[in-house]
């Protein structure tokens, strides 16, 4: 999905469900709550991009989830030989911490980085990637009870998603991606109501990840006005197929 296309879902009508292919040790996994030690590992970080692109995915969303911990992207080969192996759009976030980081990340390929803790450490650093790249920098923004976090998900940032978002818009992010961690991974659904007051407060595409676990989570947050949700533990359980998810939004 281009950014273009996240910003026209509300007056077109386009809507996208995004797969993601989160990495650890080299392998795809899905985390609850984001928490080390809760994982599922689901193989092959190229052959899942794989699967889902030919279940039609028009995005993947990429995640180097030793990065997201530790600030040092460990799974860079693996991510790499996924853009290499597809020829989709990729979102790529998870331990990118410097504007020299995410622009090389950027030429060699990567269509958005998704900036999260460094966004929030040092916010200008927006700015100057999309000096380069106006539309190539998604701010990721995790919540936890109503507070963003970051570093893993493991430290409060002090201020709220839409206080976040209403800065970052101003520094020249192309979209936001927001993490209700609360229900993440948990497969009990969706709150909606975060995601409403985002898109409310920002001109920016919302995408919406965490807690999908049925296809009326995800026409429910569509419904929010969200551009996209990104999908994992329900695609990877097989609550429902990729195809089945499209074709309940296009039949909205």
């Amino acid at each position: 999905m281009s950014t273009d296309d996240a910003g026209d879902a509300d007056s077109d009508g386009a809507f996208e469900v995004i797969p993601a292919v989160d990495v650890q040790d080299g392998e795809v996994v899905q985390l609850v709550q984001g928490e080390r030690g809760t994982e599922k590992t689901y193989g092959d970080p190229v052959e899942a991009a794989r699967r889902w692109i030919d279940a039609g995915a028009e995005t993947l969303h990429l995640v180097d989830l030793d990065g997201a911990f530790e600030g040092d992207r460990a799974n860079a080969d693996a991510i790499e030989a996924v853009i290499d192996a597809v020829d989709v759009p990729t979102q790529l976030g998870g331990g990118i911490r410097t504007a020299a980081d995410a622009i090389d990340l950027l030429d060699r390929g990567v269509d958005r980085v998704i900036l999260g803790t460094a966004a929030v450490e040092n916010p200008e650093i927006v700015a100057e990637i999309s000096e380069t790249y106006p539309e190539g920098v998604v701010v990721s923004l995790d919540a936890k009870g109503g507070e963003v976090v970051v570093e893993g998900w493991t430290e409060g940032a002090g201020v709220s998603p839409v206080e976040a978002a209403e800065r970052y818009e101003d520094l020249g992010a192309a979209a936001i991606l927001f993490t209700n961690v609360d229900v993440e991974g948990q497969l009990e659904g969706v709150a909606t109501e975060p995601v409403r007051e985002l898109v409310d407060a920002t001109e920016m595409p919302v995408i919406a990840s965490g807690g999908v676990a049925t296809i009326e989570d995800v026409r429910a947050l569509a419904d929010a006005g969200a551009a996209a949700v990104v999908v994992g533990s329900a695609l990877y359980e097989g609550r429902f197929t990729l195809e089945a998810a499209q074709a309940a939004i296009e039949e909205r």
